[in-house]
């Protein structure tokens, strides 16, 4: 039963973590009735990577695998979208590009994480 609630906790969070990603202004409207746009669709769509994440992160398993795969997708999602945002020019703040290198160590230091604990024996 526990599993089966964490599953459908874990399915619908990245469900609509999806849906913010892809299109953010229908979540924003049938939520909270109000439009959006410029930079609260680059929030909406960073909300819809993390909770993509916390989905992952979330999936019945093993928890610290789980929590490193969300982790490594939050990451690596939030490090390809600011990285689209950048090279298109559409908000470049003075934390931008800052803020997807800090994503590319992270992302770099999970990957070496997650081969450690695959190449640990299982106690």
């Amino acid at each position: 039963m526990k599993k089966n609630v964490l599953a459908l906790s874990a399915a619908a969070e990245a469900g609509t973590g999806l849906l913010l990603l892809v299109w953010p202004p229908i979540v924003v409207r049938l939520l909270f009735g109000e439009e959006i746009s410029g930079a609260g669709v680059i929030m909406s769509r960073i909300a819809g990577i993390a909770l993509i994440g916390l989905g992952v992160a979330c999936w019945p398993g093993n928890f610290a695998r789980q929590a490193l795969n969300g982790m490594l997708t939050y990451s690596a999602l939030a490090m390809l979208y600011l990285s689209y945002i950048g090279v298109r020019g559409e908000a470049v703040g003075l934390l931008l590009w800052p803020a997807v290198g800090a994503h590319v160590v992270l992302v770099a230091l999970l990957v070496v994480a997650l081969f450690k604990e695959q190449q640990t024996p299982a106690a």
